[in-house]
C-alpha cells in the first residue's frame, strides 16, 4: 500500500512537473512571437491609393512622415477615383484609400471593403474654369463655355473622375450640359485635364482650385457656383484587407493633424477633421 502511494505522488508531481514546463514553453513561444512581430514591424511598406489632385500635398505629406517614422515607407498610386475603386474591387493591395468624392468610397462600403470605423471626411475643394496664361478668349464665367470661339473643353471622364462628374453637374442645372459635350475631350484624370490646358492643347478645362495653384502655366477665369453643384468632399479609410492596418491607422491619423493640415490648406484644401 505505501508503495502504491509512493508510486501514485512521484507520478503526480511528474504530471505537475511537465505542466509546468509546457506553461513555460507556451509563455516562452508568445514572447517570441511578439518580439518577432515587433522586428518585423519596424520596416513598413504602406500602399495608399489617392485621387489624382492629391498627389503634390501628399508627396510633401509623405517626406514629413517617412522622416517622423524610420522604417516606414509610403507608395504612392494616383488615379481618378473611379479607377482606384475598380482596382480595390479586383483586388488590388491597398492600405489606405482617399477618394475625390464619397461615391467612390461608398462603393467599397457598400461591397465591404472598408474599415467603416475608420471612415472620415478628410478634405473639401472647389472647382474652377481654367485657360492656357497666354489665352486670349473673351470668357469670364462657365456659361461662355457655349461661346463658339471654344472648340476644345477639358473635362475628367465622368464615369471614373469625380471632378468631370461634379463638372457635368454644374453644366446641366445652368442649362449647357448638350452644348459642352459637343466640345469635350476626356482626360483619365484632372491632372491631365491640366496639362492638356497648360500645352494649350485644349482651350479650356475644368479643374480644382488646388490643381490651379500648383500651376503658373493656366489662369483660372471663374470659380463654379457652389449652389450649382454637389459639395466636394474627399473621404479617407482603411482597407479591411491591409497587411499593415494598425500602420495605415496611425498614417490616416498624421493625415488628421496639425501638421498634415498646414499642408493640405497651403495647397488650397478645406479641412475637415
Amino acid at each position: 500500500m505505501k508503495s502504491m502511494k509512493k508510486i501514485m505522488k512521484i507520478l503526480l508531481i511528474t504530471v505537475i512537473f511537465l505542466m509546468t514546463v509546457g506553461c513555460g514553453e507556451t509563455k516562452t513561444t508568445k514572447n517570441t512571437t511578439v518580439e518577432a512581430t515587433k522586428e518585423e514591424g519596424k520596416n513598413v511598406n504602406l500602399t495608399i491609393s489617392a485621387a489624382a489632385s492629391l498627389k503634390d500635398s501628399m508627396e510633401e505629406l509623405k517626406t514629413t512622415y517617412e522622416s517622423e517614422n524610420k522604417g516606414t515607407t509610403i507608395t504612392y498610386n494616383f488615379a481618378g477615383s473611379g479607377s482606384l475603386q475598380k482596382q480595390i474591387e479586383e483586388g488590388a493591395e491597398v492600405d489606405l484609400f482617399i477618394s475625390a468624392a464619397p461615391k467612390q468610397m461608398n462603393g467599397l462600403k457598400d461591397k465591404g471593403l472598408i474599415a467603416e470605423e475608420t471612415n472620415v471626411n478628410l478634405l473639401g475643394n472647389n472647382m474652377v474654369l481654367v485657360v492656357p496664361k497666354d489665352s486670349k478668349l473673351e470668357i469670364s464665367e462657365f456659361k461662355d463655355l457655349t461661346k463658339d470661339t471654344l472648340k476644345k473643353i477639358a473635362l475628367g471622364e465622368p464615369s471614373s473622375v469625380p471632378v468631370g462628374q461634379y463638372a457635368e453637374e454644374v453644366f446641366k442645372n445652368l442649362g449647357i450640359l448638350e452644348q459642352v459635350k459637343q466640345k469635350a475631350i476626356y482626360a483619365k484624370d484632372v491632372k491631365e485635364v491640366l496639362t492638356w490646358t497648360e500645352s494649350s492643347n485644349v482651350d479650356a478645362g475644368i479643374v480644382y482650385e488646388t490643381d490651379a495653384k500648383t500651376s503658373d502655366k493656366v489662369k483660372v477665369i471663374a470659380t463654379a457656383p457652389v449652389d450649382k453643384y454637389t459639395k466636394i468632399i474627399y473621404p479617407a479609410a482603411v482597407l479591411k484587407a491591409s497587411k499593415n492596418f494598425e500602420e495605415a491607422k496611425s498614417f490616416l491619423d498624421f493625415l488628421k493633424g496639425d501638421k498634415a493640415k498646414e499642408t493640405f490648406e497651403k495647397y488650397g484644401f478645406t479641412f475637415m477633421p
